[in-house]
C-alpha cells in the first residue's frame, strides 16, 4: 500500500509539472489593425511562426479599427494597462513617446537604423520610440477611358495643377453621370492627407520649423486650398471609399489614392483601364510632394516583457516577413529597403509610381498634439468645403486654433 501511495505521489506531481510548463507559457499581446479577411490569416501566419521558434510564448492578437483605435489605446495607456506591442499610424507616436507611454528603443536598434526607412515619425526629443514597419503614400489614379471620351490623350500625364483641373473639368462636362475629380468630405484621419500635398507642393506648410506657431495664414496655403476648392467643384465629394467605388464604377476620371487601390482594381477589376502617376506641382519647376503615413511598431513602456516585445517587433518587419505581407497585401512600400528592392516588388505593375513618389512625400510634423492639430486643419478645409466660411478666413482660425494647441 506504501509503495501505490508514492506511485500515485509521482505520477500526481508529473500531471502537474506538466500542466504546469504549459501555465507557465509567456503571454504577450499585440493590438494591430489588419482586421481584413485576406491580410489577418498572414499576420496569424507570421505570430505563429514566431511562436514555434519560442516555444514558451503566446501572442495574442487584439483587432482595433482606425474609427476608435487611437482612444482605445490612449484610454489603455493612461490607465496603465494596455498591450505589450502596439501597432501606431505614424503621426500618433510622439503624443504617446511625450507622455513616456513607450519604450525607448535608440540604443538597442542601432544595427536596423540603416536597413530600414523613416525612422523620423518615431523620433521624439532625440530618441527613438517605434520601429517603422509598413509605409505608405498618395498618388494620383486616372481612368483612361474617361480620357479618351472627353477627347483627352488616355496617355495623357498631368504634371502641373493647370493640367488637372483642365482635364477633370473637361470630363466633368461629358454630363451628369461623370466627374472630373474626387474630393473627400470631412472624414477624420483623411481629408487633411488629400490637401497637404498640394499645401506642400506649393511651399507651404503647418507649422513654423521650431514647432512653436502655425503657418497656415502664408499666402502659399491660401493658393493651395483656393485651388484644391476650385479642382473639387470638377467633381464629386464623397468619403474614400465611395470615391473609390465611383471610380472603379468608371464613373470618376481623376482620384488620389493609397495602394489599396491597387488591390482593390486586382481583386475587383482586374481589367480596369486605368493609369498611375505623380502628384501635379503648382508650375513646371516645382516638387512634387505627397503625403506619407505608416504603421509602426512600438512596445508599452509597462511591459513585463519589453525584450520579448522588442523580438515580436523586429520578427514581423524582418525583410522576409515585409515580402510576405507586402504582397499578399498588395501594399508598395515596405519599410525594409531589402524587401523594397526584391525582385518581386520591382515586377508588380503601378509599384514603381509609389516608390517614386515616396521619395519626395512628407509625414505629418513630428508633434505631441499633431491628433489635436490634424482636427483643426481639417476642420477648415471642410469649413471652406462646404462654404461655410471662406477658405482665407477658415485658415485664420485654424492658425488660431492651432497656436492655442502649441502654447505650453
Amino acid at each position: 500500500m506504501k509503495r501505490y501511495s508514492i506511485l500515485i505521489c509521482l505520477v500526481s506531481l508529473l500531471i502537474l509539472s506538466c500542466g504546469g510548463d504549459k501555465a507557465q507559457k509567456i503571454k504577450i499581446s499585440w493590438w494591430n489593425f489588419w482586421t481584413d479577411a485576406n491580410i489577418k490569416p498572414v499576420v496569424e501566419q507570421i505570430v505563429a511562426d514566431f511562436e514555434r521558434q519560442h516555444s514558451d510564448v503566446d501572442v495574442e492578437l487584439v483587432d482595433l479599427t482606425w474609427a476608435d483605435g487611437h482612444d482605445k489605446i490612449a484610454i489603455a495607456f493612461s490607465s496603465g494597462s494596455g498591450p505589450d506591442v502596439v501597432e501606431l499610424g505614424s503621426d500618433w507616436i510622439p503624443e504617446f513617446s511625450s507622455t513616456a507611454h513607450l519604450m525607448d528603443i535608440t540604443d538597442i536598434i542601432d544595427n536596423d537604423r540603416d536597413r530600414y526607412l523613416m525612422w523620423d515619425p518615431a523620433v521624439y526629443q532625440d530618441r527613438v520610440y517605434a520601429f517603422p514597419w509598413i509605409l505608405g503614400t498618395r498618388i494620383l489614379f486616372a481612368n483612361k477611358d474617361l480620357l479618351s471620351q472627353a477627347g483627352t490623350d488616355p496617355e495623357f500625364s498631368p504634371k502641373t495643377w493647370d493640367d488637372l483641373y483642365s482635364a477633370s473639368k473637361t470630363i466633368n462636362d461629358q454630363g451628369d453621370d461623370v466627374f472630373g475629380f474626387g474630393s473627400n468630405s470631412a472624414e477624420r484621419h483623411r481629408l487633411y492627407k488629400k490637401f497637404l500635398p498640394f499645401l506642400w507642393s506649393n511651399g507651404g506648410s503647418i507649422l513654423s520649423d521650431d514647432g512653436k506657431s502655425c503657418r497656415l495664414d502664408s499666402p502659399e496655403a491660401l493658393e493651395a486650398l483656393q485651388y484644391y476648392l476650385k479642382l473639387c467643384e470638377t467633381g464629386l465629394t464623397d468619403t474614400q471609399r465611395r470615391l473609390e467605388d465611383a471610380f472603379l464604377d468608371g464613373k470618376i476620371g481623376f482620384v488620389i489614392s493609397g495602394d489599396w487601390l491597387l488591390k482593390r482594381i486586382d481583386r475587383e477589376k482586374p481589367g480596369f483601364n486605368f493609369s498611375t502617376h505623380l502628384i501635379p506641382v503648382p508650375h513646371e519647376g516645382y516638387h512634387s510632394i505627397s503625403f506619407a503615413g505608416g504603421e509602426y511598431l512600438a512596445v508599452n513602456a509597462q511591459s513585463p516583457h519589453k525584450e520579448l516585445a522588442l523580438e515580436l517587433i523586429k520578427h514581423i518587419c524582418s525583410p522576409e516577413n515585409q515580402i510576405l505581407f507586402c504582397l499578399k497585401n498588395r501594399t508598395a512600400n515596405p519599410s525594409s529597403i531589402a524587401a523594397a528592392s526584391d525582385t518581386a516588388f520591382l515586377a508588380q505593375p503601378h509599384f514603381d509610381t509609389f516608390i517614386m513618389q515616396l521619395e519626395t512625400s512628407r509625414m505629418s510634423p513630428a508633434h505631441p498634439r499633431w491628433v489635436y492639430i490634424e482636427g483643426k486643419l481639417e476642420k477648415a478645409v471642410e469649413s471652406a468645403l462646404y462654404k461655410a466660411k471662406t477658405p482665407q478666413q477658415a485658415l485664420i482660425d485654424a492658425k488660431n486654433d492651432i497656436d492655442e494647441l502649441l502654447k505650453p
